[in-house]
């Protein structure tokens, strides 16, 4: 006769050498040795959005919709108007250097509100400052 017995393993550790891997949405940073942990550019763009949203809030500005990608094949960039009178801004952000994304979203933002000449260049200035403010800020 045969017995069978169930035995539980006791519970794994992992080895040293092992990272733990990242939850859902999330980031794992070790102790100190981060050099090069990238953002994914879906979360660069988000942040990005919101930094130059409150900016150009902040002056007054209408603050369109972002999207990526655009709809039409082969635009880096899209403004769309909105029948109630927004705008969507739409932009590639795959394969791109994402300082042509941070200025494709500013130049969104000032064609959306139809900025002058004098304005544009102003508010240009602005947002950049914004984005470059907060990539300080999170650097420090």
């Amino acid at each position: 006769m045969t017995t069978t017995s169930s035995m539980t393993s006791p519970p794994r550790t992992p080895r040293s050498d092992q990272r733990p891997s990242a939850p859902a949405g999330g980031t794992v940073r070790g102790g100190g040795d981060d050099v090069g942990v990238m953002e994914s550019s879906s979360l660069q763009f988000a942040g990005t959005v919101r930094t130059l949203g409150g900016a150009a809030r902040a002056r007054g500005l209408v603050v369109p919709s972002f999207r990526s990608p655009p709809r039409v094949p082969g635009a880096e960039r899209t403004v769309r108007r909105r029948p109630d009178g927004g705008a969507t801004v739409a932009v590639v952000v795959k394969g791109r250097p994402f300082q042509a994304v941070i200025a494709d979203l500013i130049e969104g933002i000032v064609v959306a509100n139809e900025l002058p000449p004098a304005e544009a260049t102003r508010v240009r200035t602005l947002l950049w400052d914004a984005v470059v403010g907060e990539h300080r800020t999170e650097a420090a």
